[in-house]
């Protein structure tokens, strides 16, 4: 093939994770009338079809899914040698993308985002939230954050937080209401507020461990008149005494201390792995993501006891 080709390799490999010529260009930072032209130059020149192309979707053939499987690897090794670059630099460069839920954003990220672009000014950071578990290496991300007994078993895991607590809790305006439950099967008669799962769909079943016995994890199925698919809409319900809140008690550890929210059944609670970012197993891992995974260790640091100081 001639070199020339490669960033019609590239380009069809973006439009590929992407499935859309205009998301595609906008990554690259070229407009989608170029990108498509590239990918069509490529298509002329292995005289095969690499996508089947209508008005509202685009998507590989067959020919192309095995294309870019065999292209993908060669693609990678590049990167690879060109992040090896940063390295005789010793300074950290490039896009990192990490895929992860709101709940890691938001206690684990946020809070430091500000220090961590001003230590590392050359790193643009992208995440994409996301509840699922994706594939990294076939939607491009550099590495994901997830609760340690979500990770696949062919990943690196590199642990982030201690073990995290879930905790049941409500306004004091809704226990004004309704008598505080003793047991989990008492939220039957409670009004609680449930979480959809974006991806499956599904609604989350309530976690509880009986008292003194952490490994008896059970599951209780809840009812309520409010359901939603973003934990942040959640709270400020729980907050306005719309239902009962379950979620991990940091999530909502203000809301706790200053009384917003009061705690219930305190000894059914559940403790359980905490987050870990994980990785395809590689043999370099970029200076960019190395930055990135001892910065949040740093600032997440695990305590001797488990939990994160």
């Amino acid at each position: 093939m001639d070199p020339a080709q490669l960033p019609a390799l590239v380009a069809f490999a973006s439009v590929a994770r992407h499935g859309s010529f205009t998301r595609a260009a906008a990554e690259g930072g070229v407009s989608a009338s170029a990108l498509s032209q590239s990918v069509r130059s490529l298509e002329a020149q292995l005289n095969v079809r690499l996508f089947n192309r209508t008005t509202r979707r685009v998507a590989l053939t067959e020919a192309g899914a095995q294309f870019l499987e065999r292209v993908r690897p060669a693609l990678a090794m590049i990167d690879e040698a060109c992040e090896a670059l940063d390295e005789t630099r010793a300074e950290a460069s490039g896009t990192l993308r990490i895929n992860l839920p709101r709940i890691a954003s938001e206690l684990l990220v946020m809070p430091h985002l500000a220090e961590f672009t001003r230590r590392y000014p050359r790193v643009v950071l992208e995440m994409s939230l996301d509840e699922g578990l994706s594939d990294l290496i076939g939607e491009g991300f550099d590495a994901g954050i997830r609760l340690g007994e979500r990770l696949a078993r062919d990943m690196v895991a590199v642990p982030l937080s201690g073990p995290l607590r879930l905790v049941v809790a409500g306004s004091p305006t809704y226990f004004e209401r309704y008598p505080k439950p003793s047991t989990p099967s008492d939220l039957i008669q409670h009004d609680c507020l449930r979480y959809r799962f974006s991806t499956s769909r599904g609604i989350y079943r309530w976690e509880f461990a009986e008292p003194g016995k952490a490994q008896r994890a059970f599951e209780v199925q809840t009812g309520g008149t409010f359901v939603t698919n973003d934990l942040r809409t959640m709270v400020n319900a729980a907050e306005q005494g719309v239902g009962l809140l379950h979620v991990i008690e940091d999530y909502v550890r203000p809301q706790l201390n200053d009384g917003r929210l009061v705690r219930v059944l305190e000894d059914w609670s559940l403790t359980f792995d905490g987050f870990s970012l994980y990785m395809p197993s590689r043999a370099q891992v970029p200076l960019k993501l190395r930055v990135f995974v001892d910065f949040l260790r740093e600032k997440c640091r695990v305590g001797r006891s488990g939990g994160r100081r």
